[in-house]
């Protein structure tokens, strides 16, 4: 089990580098002097040959690459154009102001929705089945941003049960900070459970159909014992899969959920820095938003042993 772990870990370095290339280069090859757009139209020369020189532009871009990695090995991700303030304690504090959303969301989608796709592959073709499918197939449909208007306008306006705007830490009043992380977290649980009802349901007749499962029906098992006790552990490995490539993607992706709810995320902040032209911050949060996609599907990788041994035999 230790060789599995060190080998997707030392199989994970490469793509960790190819991202630090990559964030790397599209703030670099963004048209125009990045130093003359953060200072605006009335600089002057020389005041932009001086941001030029803080920021290290006027090095050759190996060696602006080689200092910038350096940097970041030593959590030095730089500073903020806008306000002066380091960039990885503002990137990370946004992060999991983000990942408090995100985690819950997934964690609640995949609870309602992986037991709705078992259900579904085992009455397959039923109403039961068209039901769940329909439902999956229209929660799909429905863009995020019109569906977190939609419970905003619901439960916001027309009840007055949920705060529509703003946002409160938990850390400072627990029960204050989650009435304003509630809409967020139902749009999020809305939408991602079409996804993962409908992978559950795949991933589940595939199982169904083997040998084996017609061997424990044979054997006199009842339907549920061998939808539970069978079929579920090696039908979750495709849809663990799938949770994890939902959460790296919502955890870099969900900044017009925060733009609806006003949440200070980590998406929000990196629209707002590109609006400001704060190149550093956007490039903190460019890495920040790869490093943990790479990270969750590291982890989902090693997690997937759990669901088939064979795995960690390979």
């Amino acid at each position: 089990m230790l060789r599995f772990i060190l080998s997707r870990l030392v199989m994970a370095l490469p793509t960790v580098a190819l991202v630090a290339v990559t964030v790397f280069a599209l703030i670099r090859f963004i048209p125009g002097d990045p130093a003359a757009l953060m200072l605006g139209d009335m600089a002057q020369p020389d005041q932009i040959a001086a941001m030029r020189t803080e920021l290290g532009l006027d090095k050759p871009m190996p060696q602006q690459f080689v200092i910038w990695a350096g940097n970041v090995l030593q959590g030095d991700f730089g500073k903020s154009i806008v306000n002066g303030e380091p960039v990885l304690p503002l990137v990370a504090s946004r992060f999991l102001v983000s990942a408090e959303i995100v985690v819950v969301a997934v964690f609640l989608a995949s609870l309602i929705a992986v037991p709705a796709g078992l259900i579904a592959a085992w009455r397959q073709n039923s109403v039961t089945d068209l039901a769940l499918v329909g439902t999956a197939t229209l929660l799909l449909s429905i863009p995020t941003f019109w569906l977190g208007l939609l419970l905003l306008l619901f439960f916001g306006l027309k009840l007055g049960w949920l705060p529509v705007l703003g946002y409160v830490s938990i850390g400072d009043n627990i029960v204050g900070g989650l009435l304003y992380l509630v809409l967020p977290i139902m749009t999020l649980v809305i939408h991602e459970m079409g996804v993962l009802i409908r992978m559950a349901r795949a991933s589940t007749l595939e199982v169904l159909r083997l040998d084996y499962i017609t061997h424990a029906r044979a054997k006199g098992l009842s339907e549920s014992a061998v939808l539970w006790r069978h079929a579920f552990k090696n039908a979750f490995g495709p849809t663990w899969t799938m949770i994890g490539l939902i959460l790296g993607n919502l955890l870099g992706g969900i900044a017009v959920i925060e733009t609806v709810f006003t949440i200070p995320g980590l998406g929000r902040l990196m629209v707002d820095s590109i609006f400001a032209r704060d190149y550093p911050v956007i490039q903190g949060c460019l890495l920040f938003v790869s490093l943990s996609y790479v990270l969750v599907n590291v982890v989902v990788d090693l997690l997937y042993s759990l669901f088939d041994p064979r795995v960690v035999a390979e």
